[in-house]
């Protein structure tokens, strides 16, 4: 029996929303990948696919064996690592009182960690010598976005997607102390005004945000990069 399974899974929306897809692949205790699955969404949300990705890898996982789970969506890692007992307590309410989006996927998500060790490791996407499993997700949910087919090992798909390096970009150097820019390309600022963030919660005037692809919302929900497009 395994001792521990090191995994990763992505979400790839073209147009968010747009035709999207989910992947996920699994590796041994030693990261050496041993499968990996893509399936087609027709068209749906970046955040969708991203969240029916760790829906599936969980679904094919054993629940017995401790998991690693890496990702680069911070959306889904904080909805399940962050604000799900919020919104649990809160009845799958937001604090503002709004209803969770993506409350199906979330609420099944809820139920396959139940009783089983997921430790939730994020990596940044698209970076030059990143981690290599998560490469291979985001390719394959990239690539099943495209052609809207299923794919994988079990799909009798034996070599594993190759990442498109083009899409790669070399990790930015950050200066001694920085600590990001004020301005709005990029960094963050100072709310002037409330408003609310992707993820359903509300933000204060003068709580510092940053820019997500779908507008301004909490720092800890930015997109570093848009994962999976």
């Amino acid at each position: 029996m395994l001792d521990r399974i090191i995994a990763a899974c992505d979400g790839a929306s073209k147009g968010n929303p747009g035709p999207a897809a989910w992947a996920w692949v699994v590796a041994d205790a030693e990261a050496r990948p041993e499968r990996w699955e893509a399936g087609p969404l027709g068209r749906a949300t970046n955040n969708i696919a991203e969240l029916t990705a760790l829906r599936q890898l969980l679904e094919v996982t054993d629940p017995a064996v401790p998991v690693e789970v890496r990702l680069d969506s911070q959306y889904a890692m904080n909805a399940v690592t962050k604000w799900l007992p919020g919104w649990k307590r809160n009845g799958w309410k937001t604090s503002a009182g709004k209803p969770v989006a993506n409350q199906d996927l979330v609420r099944s998500i809820d139920a396959l960690l139940a009783g089983r060790t997921v430790e939730f490791r994020y990596v940044p996407a698209h970076q030059q010598g990143g981690d290599p499993l998560n490469a291979i997700a985001d390719q394959a949910a990239s690539d099943s976005a495209v052609s809207q087919q299923a794919a994988g090992t079990a799909h009798g798909d034996a070599e594993f997607p190759a990442p498109d390096l083009s899409r790669a970009a070399p990790p930015r150097p950050r200066k001694a102390g920085s600590k990001g820019s004020t301005g709005s390309k990029g960094g963050t600022l100072k709310a002037k005004f409330p408003g609310r963030c992707v993820c359903g919660t509300s933000y204060a005037a003068g709580e510092q945000i940053a820019k997500n692809q779908q507008g301004w919302g909490h720092v800890a929900c930015r997109t570093t990069s848009p994962s999976g497009v």
